[in-house]
């Protein structure tokens, strides 16, 4: 039988053939200029498969509207919001539907590697438009599969080679959807907004005003924000700093009205505290206990924000960072909104992967007894 396997990217294609043959293949181009086919001999459910390693490149399809619906001038804002939409290919340069059809030609199994999002289902979708139709018919038997992992590591894909399953068409779906409201919320607002304000104002330096239904929202809180910071006035206030020295050793105290914003109150205190050498005396002793909790996996939100708090990393750079991680089988899927590692993660030989390095090796060795 003959096997085509797709992953997203041809990076993690090669990655994909390394891990499940150990390096023994051989690699030919493809149809698609970007997409590399690599191939080998192996098992597959206990029969003897020749299986084929692609990729795509992203999306191999794009929504838009169809052409009379491009006429800014003849067609109303508001009528984009029924209008039918229809998939374009993404990049016709990179020929992506013919590579699928030419490397699905007469195979048996179709094994899906796309990443594991909705992102990632939904081009499974794509990939099966092109693949199944020109596949070798089975009768009464599965031919399409999902491969399900979050990391690159080689342990973590042969299991996750073991344990196939199926692909989540709602999830493909929800994908559309998402795809359709973005077109028709960002092109009629985008339309709408740059004729009004080029009859407003006739001197207007751009051609587009674009809108973008996540980016122009979060633009508002950050105008806001910056509004808040030109517009603030400081005000001086005042607290009353007292230092006590008992058996050789200065205690700093904390006063419990913490600060004041007027002058004469802070004097009074001052004057009180500093009168007469009156002694301090302890009126109240607590004691409490804190138990720090074992560092939890990061979605993506919190990577990004530890990442700018804690190393000084922007957002953009360290999702850069991660997808290198990630392709180099060191963590997991960094687009993720969970925190909690998969059933099949190996978090003790990841850790211990760390254990021999020169900065972090000793506390790597620490957390694994």
């Amino acid at each position: 039988v003959s096997v085509l396997m797709v992953a997203e990217k041809p990076s993690i294609a090669q990655t994909l053939a390394d891990a499940l043959c150990r390096g023994k293949y051989s690699s030919r181009k493809g149809v698609s200029p970007a997409c590399s086919v690599h191939e080998f001999e192996g098992d597959f459910y206990g029969q003897r498969a020749w299986f084929k390693v692609t990729s795509c490149a992203g999306h191999v399809y794009n929504i838009d509207f169809p052409p009379e619906y491009n006429a800014w001038d003849r067609v109303n804002p508001v009528t984009l919001y029924g209008a039918r939409t229809i998939k374009n290919e993404a990049n016709p340069k990179l020929r992506m539907p013919k590579h699928f059809q030419e490397e699905g030609k007469g195979c048996t199994y179709l094994v899906l590697w796309l990443d594991c999002d909705r992102e990632g289902e939904n081009i499974c979708f794509e990939v099966m438009q092109n693949v199944v139709p020109v596949m070798k018919k089975l009768q009464g038997e599965q031919q399409v599969w999902r491969a399900k992992f979050s990391s690159l590591a080689p342990v973590d894909l042969k299991k996750a080679m073991q344990t196939l399953g199926s692909p989540n068409e709602d999830e493909a779906r929800s994908v559309d959807a998402r795809q359709e409201i973005d077109l028709k919320l960002g092109c009629s607002f985008t339309r709408f907004q740059t004729k009004y304000f080029q009859g407003k104002y006739g001197d207007l330096d751009t051609n587009l005003i674009s809108y973008g239904p996540c980016q122009t929202p979060t633009l508002w809180f950050c105008v806001k924000r910056h509004d808040e910071i030109t517009s603030f006035q400081p005000e001086a206030f005042y607290t009353v700093d007292v230092e006590i020295s008992k058996a050789g050793r200065d205690l700093h105290l904390e006063w419990q009205r913490g600060q004041v914003f007027d002058l004469p109150t802070a004097s009074t205190f001052r004057e009180i505290v500093s009168q007469g050498n009156a002694p301090a005396r302890v009126v109240e002793i607590t004691q409490k206990e804190d138990r720090m909790p074992r560092p939890q996996a990061l979605n993506t939100v919190a990577m990004l924000k530890m990442a700018s708090t804690r190393l000084g990393i922007g957002p953009q750079e360290a999702m850069r960072m991660a997808e290198h991680l990630y392709l180099g089988g060191w963590m997991t899927y960094p687009r993720t909104e969970t925190n909690t590692y998969p059933a099949n993660f190996d978090l003790r030989a990841t850790v211990a992967a760390q254990s021999h390095h020169p900065q972090w090796g000793q506390y790597a060795s620490e957390l694994l007894q």
